[in-house]
């Protein structure tokens, strides 16, 4: 099918003159589980906001679906999750946050009802929406701006650091909304504890805001080294038994810890 995304030797620097993004080539597959990750300052922020076409690059291109570099063309395609939930919560109540994707996509009532009302229990907002958007915890806030994401099902899942104000119950949740979905995800996080849940791909940015590893889940999160050498702290599964196993053997999730540990038990 080809690339859904498609960055050629993309650049972005801020009026301050600060390069935030350099020199970036960059191909995300139709279907792909991707992590983008690197340390906070690294740039991987940016990386969203140009890929997302809601900042135009300084240099190069972005094309998406192999058909245009017009990111309004296709904003229907592309869910963008921000960091700051606040960004997407600015209507009276949380029930119209979530319906206005849909809304503005001339999606049915009836199937934006069902669409609005599964996310709502799946993410424990059905007693929320009809409260303002102000009076959410952090939490609540983070849970119903990735719901008016999804409400609308774009074929392409850019999301910010989406497990980063909730708790470990709505953690699990929203873990299993991003690797059921049916189209692409794009993961932008710090932290690497998360990433062997939901992805099969690691890009990583250095420090400069260049692409300096971009390899298996495996390949790149047992490389302590370049973990290290770009600011990054290994899972703490791959820490917990680092320098006992190789690194061909050494668990990548929670699940897999244990399991390991059991059999050694026996």
């Amino acid at each position: 099918m080809g690339p859904v995304i498609e960055a050629r030797e993309l650049t972005h620097e801020y009026p301050d003159g600060t390069t935030a993004v350099r020199d970036v080539t960059l191909a995300i597959e139709a279907g792909e589980r991707v992590a983008v990750v690197g340390a906070n300052g690294s740039g991987k922020s940016t990386l969203q906001l140009v890929l997302g076409g809601l900042v135009e690059p300084s240099a190069g291109t972005v094309e998406y679906f192999g058909e245009t570099t017009d990111a309004e063309a296709v904003r229907d395609r592309l869910g963008v999750l921000l960091q700051d939930p606040n960004d997407y919560l600015f209507n009276t109540t949380v029930r119209e946050d979530l319906e206005y994707g849909p809304a503005q996509l001339g999606m049915s009532r009836e199937t934006a009802d069902r669409r609005v009302a599964a996310l709502a229990d799946e993410l424990g907002l059905r007693g929320l929406l009809e409260r303002p958007p102000f009076r959410l915890s952090g939490g609540e806030k983070q849970r119903a701006a990735l719901a008016s994401v999804l409400a609308f099902d774009p074929d392409v899942l850019l999301l910010d650091e989406p497990f980063g104000a909730v708790d470990a119950h709505y953690r699990e949740r929203i873990r299993k909304l991003v690797t059921d979905h049916e189209g692409t995800v794009v993961l932008f996080t710090p932290s690497l504890d998360a990433v062997p849940e939901v992805a099969e791909r690691v890009v990583v940015v250095g420090q400069d805001g260049t692409v300096v590893a971009d390899g298996s889940v495996r390949d790149v999160l047992t490389d302590g080294s370049l973990l290290t050498e770009n600011g990054l702290r290994p899972p703490a599964t791959v820490r917990l038994f680092e320098g006992i196993l190789d690194a061909a053997e050494l668990p990548l999730t929670v699940a897999a810890a244990r399991r390991r540990l059991l059999r050694e038990e026996r």
